[in-house]
């Protein structure tokens, strides 16, 4: 499932006795107390249960616990924590919420995974402060916590605008602040073909915008996912057909529809064709070499803003249609193809995820649907909401409110309904974002969307009581490196240094 397997760890910190705004996104349950301990870099280790379904050597959390202690102690630099830490967590099998519990020397996590555990680090990392002197206090704390929705996204477009490694990476460590567990890579569009297919290696050294600098190899691709399973995100890919797809004309002739104009090729070529056998053996081998590399259950196919002015055109298109008995019903002839898609994915064990656009043109699909509104429950299937968060046009910071006071549930339907709505996204497309701007652009204001699709509705409800909250969070994100824009007037104690 496309959810947060929320952890069963039980993880123990202990240390040596201005508290902070809150934690980012809100704990399901919280509470803290004015009781403060100080918190010791050269005392503090973490330290895996007796109990514990997981022990040292679990690479998830062995890295985790690394990261968390740079992460709460920032300005700690004398020696590496290796040498002198000793790591302990509990993975045992207790039930949903997880808990946090922070008293005088001792802060304990119970969680039901490895991943429920690294949402816990993150949550206590937030809860640790410094005083105007440099020492660190954490407060008395009790919390439970769970998210409240299981697919919480971000979409990053990298064929608009190519995006280096680097500028993902750090794109992935925000969405681990954030509590975000789904990077959905657009990666190939009409205007540029950046991955390199063993299979067909044409595509990228003729469709990317350059065969060298501007492309994502096999071994960037395992970067990034591995990178991006130590903070507990999947990485789901889109390979968008049959329209968005001009750059996969350049690397393979044949695929894509020519045109026609007076009854005579134009020149120009439209969406893949769907009328032709090669077509399918393409695409069967291409998702084959798809569904090795990117290992995750679950595969994007795109399939919206489909142009039926060129297959409209095309006299062979149309004799297809004839025979197939779609009579001039193009919604028909592209039903026709993504079934297919959706046949050669599932045949590879893969489970897809389509635009609502393909639900529009009644194409007879079982897959999760993303979606710009909400009918589609109606029908009976898995959504994931898109339309409300579409970050990538500039604007001013302080419009964070409007992605934040989205209600997912708020329309009429049966609570079997509602539970189809599996979670929400933001999505950052390419034409106006390059790496210059990708990340003040998203931050703080996707964090925003985290809260929602983590946080108890009524709880968050607010955004007067938020901002303080967010205000604080973002200066975090600064100390961690991260670029966020200001929400307002103001200042951070540490500044944005340009690391």
């Amino acid at each position: 499932m496309l959810e947060d397997l929320l952890g069963s760890q039980n993880l123990e910190a202990v240390f040596g006795p201005h508290a902070v705004e809150g934690v980012w996104p809100l704990p399901q349950a919280f509470t803290s107390s004015p009781e403060r301990y100080p918190v010791n870099s050269q005392d503090f280790y973490f330290v895996y249960g007796r109990q514990s379904a997981a022990q040292q050597g679990c690479s998830v959390l062995d890295t985790a616990f690394k990261r968390y202690f740079s992460l709460i102690f920032p300005d700690h630099n004398s020696g590496s924590p290796a040498d002198r830490l000793s790591w302990t967590i509990y993975l045992v099998p207790f039930c949903v919420p997880d808990n946090l519990s922070i008293s005088a020397g001792k802060a304990s996590l119970n969680a039901e995974t490895v991943w429920g555990a690294v949402r816990g680090l993150e949550t206590f990392s937030q809860l640790v402060y410094q005083d105007d002197f440099g020492s660190y206090f954490v407060n008395k704390t009790e919390i439970d916590d769970f998210p409240r929705f299981q697919f919480r996204g971000i979409l990053l477009d990298t064929s608009r605008h190519f995006l280096p490694v680097q500028a993902i990476l750090k794109t992935l460590d925000a969405m681990a602040y954030s509590k975000f567990n789904v990077f959905h890579w657009h990666i190939v569009d009409d205007p540029s073909f950046p991955y390199q297919s063993s299979t067909f290696p044409d595509l990228s050294s003729k469709g990317a915008f350059h065969p060298m600098t501007h492309i994502y190899t096999q071994s960037d691709v395992r970067r990034v996912i591995s990178y991006a399973r130590l903070w507990g995100i999947r990485v789901l890919p889109e390979f968008d057909s049959p329209g968005h797809t001009t750059s996969w004309g350049k690397g393979q002739p044949g695929l894509l529809t020519p045109c026609y104009k007076g009854g005579t090729p134009s020149g120009t070529f439209g969406p893949v064709n769907p009328a032709l056998p090669s077509t399918y053996r393409f695409m069967a081998r291409l998702f084959k070499e798809v569904s090795s590399v990117f290992p995750d259950s679950y595969v994007h196919l795109g399939g919206d803003e489909v142009d039926f002015h060129c297959w409209r055109s095309n006299p062979d298109v149309r004799v297809f249609m004839q025979k197939m008995g779609f009579g001039g019903d193009f919604t028909k002839l592209e039903a026709f193809y993504i079934e297919n898609i959706v046949n050669i994915t599932s045949a590879l064990n893969k489970t897809s995820i389509v635009w609502q656009d393909v639900f529009d043109y009644h194409e007879r699909v079982s897959t999760p649907q993303q979606i710009w509104d909400l009918q589609v429950v109606k029908a009976g299937l898995r959504v994931i909401l898109a339309s409300p968060w579409y970050l990538d046009q500039p604007g001013p910071t302080h419009n964070w409110a409007r992605y934040y006071t989205v209600w997912p549930l708020a329309f009429k339907g049966s609570e079997e309904q509602k539970k189809l709505v599996i979670g929400g996204e933001v999505c950052m497309w390419g034409e106006y974002v390059d790496a210059t701007n990708l990340t003040p652009r998203l931050w703080p204001r996707a964090s925003a969307v985290a809260e929602r699709l983590w946080s108890d509705e009524k709880q968050t409800s607010s955004v007067d009581k938020a901002f303080p909250r967010l205000q604080d969070f973002r200066c975090k994100l600064l100390r961690r490196g991260i670029q966020a824009e200001p929400l307002y007037v103001g200042h951070c104690k540490h500044e944005y240094q340009g690391i």
